[in-house]
């Protein structure tokens, strides 16, 4: 079941669809669904699928030339392989352009870390043949880093060769929902707060139990679940000092939000170190550093606060780690119990927030807003925390936005509060004109359904943002 991925798959028929060689580079994150997405856009064209691994060199130049040779050929004599990296993508060329062939190398990083000269064998036998042929080739890692420096950077020998190309994030929430048909809104919900938007962690979760049968089967079980050391297996595989990064996202799990909070915290040593490892954090979308969006220069601000972006680190930071000896007893049941269950809500609500500032950019995409905000986010004051701010300074507006997550209704009082919170937005930034926004998990009551409609108010469910279409 492919699920979503519309816009990707879009680019790359259209791409497909040029007249010209491409050269497309699909980048993302382990486990965020590159090879799933390419394998369902050339299902139905003539392709060359080659997988790089951490196998020697040579061997991935016989398997890449196997492969090459059994496009035109029936049979592939045994041991077959091209002279050098040149001489196989050269023979790319020879193929046949009618119907154009799609040619995918995915996990094109670990070739460079076997021979880091075969970016510049192929920009040099792209400039001399591949770019004046028919040919479709997708250069695909998961190094985002690496795939940033070595394919996309100013300084790499393929630098302005590319046609076109995509970073593939994890999937929003109202995609994620699609995983699960059998569970209530609300269960789709807490799935994707819980696992987050990476397709492998999203089809791990089965409709068929509840959420907590699935967190203790596939989460908190130290012998069979699936995704029990996950994220000691993501660093340990992609980062050089895993200890060091472990130490930064432990940190900022406990409640280390800020740059010298989280360097105390982690115990790495001066500021500009810990700085340095939050950098590649960032540049693998595992940690983001949030500012009020009213901050005119975000990177220089002095307001910034690191966070978790992915959601299934945080929720593993949060319950799994800190429980390590009691899980590796088995001790799962009790773990659940008396730490994952009475806190869930609590963990989820940031969750609700960051559906609800999505949510917002899909207003400003559909013109619903009335207004191009600069910036959607949330904001913070001495004086006061708006939840979702989406702001033009320029033009002195504002949609300002509350989310409450909560099992009753939400009444008048909420509404009154958040004018309030307005107020000091007003007063610090000039803003003349503000529309408000109500993000509830459980309704409204009669009284602020009416209050609302009277000052035009908009309410949204939950269910509104999982199924916003």
């Amino acid at each position: 079941m492919f699920i979503d991925r519309k816009t990707e798959l879009s680019l790359l028929e259209q791409r497909y669809q040029s007249l010209q060689a491409e050269l497309f580079v699909l980048y993302g994150r382990r486990r965020v669904g590159k090879t799933e997405l390419l394998r369902a856009f050339c299902a139905d064209k003539p392709h060359l699928f080659f997988i790089a691994t951490l196998s020697s060199d040579a061997e991935q130049l016989a398997t890449f030339s196997q492969q090459i040779y059994g496009f035109l050929h029936a049979e592939v004599p045994q041991g077959f392989t091209y002279p050098s990296w040149e001489a196989a993508f050269r023979a790319l060329a020879d193929l046949p352009m009618q119907p154009r062939p799609v040619i995918i190398l995915d996990e094109f990083t670990y070739l460079i870390s076997g021979n880091k000269a075969v970016p510049s064998i192929l920009q040099k036998v792209w400039d001399e043949k591949l770019k004046d042929t028919q040919l479709m080739l997708v250069l695909c890692g998961s190094y985002i880093g690496i795939m940033e420096t070595e394919v996309l950077g100013y300084q790499a020998p393929l630098y302005g060769r590319r046609t076109a190309s995509a970073l593939l994030r994890p999937m929003d929430l109202p995609a994620a929902a699609r995983f699960y048909p059998q569970y209530a809104a609300e269960d789709q919900f807490t799935a994707w707060a819980v696992v987050g938007g990476m397709p492998f962690y999203l089809r791990t979760f089965q409709d068929s139990q509840t959420i907590f049968a699935n967190i203790r089967q596939h989460i908190l079980d130290a012998q069979t679940g699936t995704l029990y050391n996950e994220p000691r297996l993501l660093l340990m595989e992609e980062l050089r000092e895993p200890r060091n990064y472990f130490s930064i996202l432990r940190a900022i799990a406990q409640g280390h939000t800020r740059l010298n909070e989280i360097t105390q915290g982690a115990g790495v040593g001066d500021v500009n170190t810990a700085a340095r490892y939050l950098d590649i954090l960032q540049q693998m979308r595992l940690v983001t550093r949030r500012v009020p969006a009213t901050e005119l220069q975000p990177e220089k601000s002095k307001k910034g606060l690191y966070q978790i972006e992915d959601h299934f680190l945080r929720f593993w930071f949060r319950y799994v780690h800190p429980n390590q000896s009691s899980l590796d007893l088995g001790l799962a049941d009790a773990v659940l119990a008396q730490r994952v269950q009475p806190d869930l809500d609590h963990f989820t609500a940031t969750a609700f927030e960051e559906a609800a500032v999505t949510f917002t950019g899909r207003l400003v995409q559909t013109g619903q807003l009335g207004f191009l905000p600069e910036r959607i986010g949330g904001w913070w004051h001495r004086k006061a925390e708006i939840d979702v701010l989406a702001v033009s300074l320029t033009e002195k507006t504002a949609l300002v936005g509350e989310c409450k997550w909560s099992i009753h209704p939400v009444g008048i009082r909420v509404l009154e509060e958040m004018k309030q919170k307005a107020l000091v937005l007003r007063q610090e930034h000039g803003i003349e004109n503000i529309q408000y926004a109500m993000f509830t998990r459980s309704g409204f009551t009669p009284e602020l359904e009416e209050a609302a409609k009277a000052e035009r108010v908009r309410l949204f469910t939950l269910e509104a943002l999982v199924n916003p279409d």
